[in-house]
């Protein structure tokens, strides 16, 4: 492929994209093909086929010891750099299997990456500030076990002008979903939370996104710690506890990520084992499924407290549309229902006629199509960049 290639590709006006995703859960990839026409606000997308790829046993837990803040070994992320690019390929071969569409259909594919570590905030180091984001899974691997020209790696160039590398989705959120009757929030409960706020009379540049605090994480710790098992399937286990108003009160004095103005971003250095360890040593005779209730309205409080402290005031939101793995979690639907009461209408985003599990995918497969078509698609105001900017490396096959 070559540059005159690339040129007759972003001219095309039907593409066959596929978009991949392996967020906080660290349990596996989700991988989405989808025809997509246009471009910016004309963008168009069809949903072909979508799966979910696993990670083998084990390797969640080594992703985890090297994303701990001073615990990552260089050797082993070196490795796990072209391990997870090596899932990504079999989950794309899978995807195009099961859709049966040969690998030599597809244009081009967009990959998030699996974050190992994410360090937004400025520091000296060297003289020099050290933002920095780190997403592995190296886009150039994949486009040359695959054969299909890869875009990835979206987060570097926004944190090199400046920003917090994140959130990305917005620019996708506002491109798909904005209206112009009614003030939308969308909502991802991934491992950690975060909106998107879509004002029914602003523009691209007018939108405010940032994550709001724990999502699935510290329940999914919990879950582990005091069961043994992954998640909190449905929330039942914290629908069979009860919410310990002391350990609550706490958790809202310890975070200073929820009482931070955005822009912001976090992730598992933040809301990790870490964080939960002094209040688990001080809180330790209280039984694990109120340890979860808890956990799991301070999840909702987050979301709630972000929109009261810095969104009420500007946009007075009359839907949420919720996706993500906690789409499923009925408790923390409820506790959202119960803080937001019936000001907002909350709905899974399956109202708008989107899977709620396949949006982030799809959703770096349209971050892929901006960049094809040279398209700036950072929003300065939601991450902090100087600029906006086209994202990704394009990796030829």
């Amino acid at each position: 492929m070559n540059l005159e290639s690339l040129y007759k590709l972003s001219k095309k006006n039907r593409k066959l994209v596929i978009g991949l995703m392996s967020g906080t859960s660290l349990d596996g990839v989700d991988a989405v093909l989808c025809e997509i026409k246009g471009n910016r606000t004309s963008t168009r997308i069809k949903m072909l086929k979508f799966i979910s790829h696993s990670f083998p046993k084990g390797l969640k837990h080594h992703l985890l010891v090297n994303s701990s803040p001073n615990g990552g070994n260089v050797t082993e992320i070196c490795k796990l750099n072209f391990i997870i690019a090596r899932i990504y390929s079999n989950a794309i071969k899978e995807l195009c299997s099961k859709a049966k569409v040969k690998l030599s259909e597809i244009d081009f594919i967009g990959s998030h990456g699996q974050t190992i570590h994410h360090l937004p905030q400025k520091k000296k180091l060297f003289g020099y500030d050290s933002s920095s984001t780190l997403q592995i899974g190296d886009p150039s691997v994949i486009a040359k076990l695959t054969g299909i020209l890869t875009i990835g790696d979206f987060r570097v160039a926004d944190v090199a002008v400046g920003g917090e590398g994140a959130p990305l989705v917005p620019y996708f959120d506002f491109i798909m979903f904005h209206s112009d009757e009614k003030n939308r929030a969308l909502l991802n409960i991934g491992g950690i939370s975060n909106f998107t706020i879509l004002n029914k009379s602003g523009e691209a540049k007018d939108v405010i996104a940032f994550d709001t605090g724990p999502g699935n994480m510290m329940i999914d710790i919990l879950a582990k710690k005091f069961f043994n098992i992954d998640y909190d399937k449905d929330g039942s286990i914290a629908f069979g506890g009860n919410v310990n108003e002391n350990l609550f009160n706490t958790l809202i004095e310890k975070d200073n990520f929820i009482k931070k103005k955005p822009p912001k971003s976090t992730g598992r250095e933040y809301y990790g084992k870490e964080f939960l360890s002094t209040p688990l040593r001080k809180y330790k005779d209280i039984s694990a499924e109120d340890w979860i209730a808890t956990i799991t309205k301070f999840t909702a409080y987050g979301v709630y407290k972000n929109y009261e402290s810095f969104i009420k005031n500007e946009t007075k939101i009359e839907e949420l549309f919720v996706s993500g793995g906690g789409v499923r979690n009925k408790a923390i639907l409820k506790e959202l229902r119960n803080y937001f009461r019936k000001n907002v209408k909350i709905k899974n985003l399956k109202a708008l006629g989107f899977s709620p599990d396949a949006k982030e995918a799809i959703c770096f497969a349209v971050l892929a199509n901006e960049t094809i078509s040279g398209n700036p698609s950072n929003i300065p105001r939601v991450t902090g960049a100087s600029k906006a900017i086209i994202l990704g490396k394009i990796c030829l096959p």
